[in-house]
């Protein structure tokens, strides 16, 4: 049987060491279907870039490493 709790703790560190990756593929695919739609989503589609940009750390400039201490900019709120 498989285990969905462990599969999903390695699901999300996936996530969370590869998220320029998973940000710019997303960036990459919302344009093409943004294209191929002639602009008709654009709005969602928008709201999805900036859903994948969020989790993107590197683009909120936290730094934080695998001891848990955060970069610059790691404890300021979002705003």
């Amino acid at each position: 049987m498989v285990n969905l709790g462990k599969l999903a703790r390695k699901a999300k560190d996936l996530a969370d060491k590869n998220s320029p990756k998973l940000a710019s593929a997303v960036n990459k695919a919302t344009d093409v279907v943004d294209k191929k739609t002639k602009g008709k989503y654009s709005d969602k589609l928008e709201k999805i870039d900036e859903a994948a940009r969020k989790l993107d750390k590197t683009d909120r400039g936290d730094k934080s490493d695998d001891s848990g201490e955060a970069g610059a900019g790691g404890d300021e709120p979002e705003g």
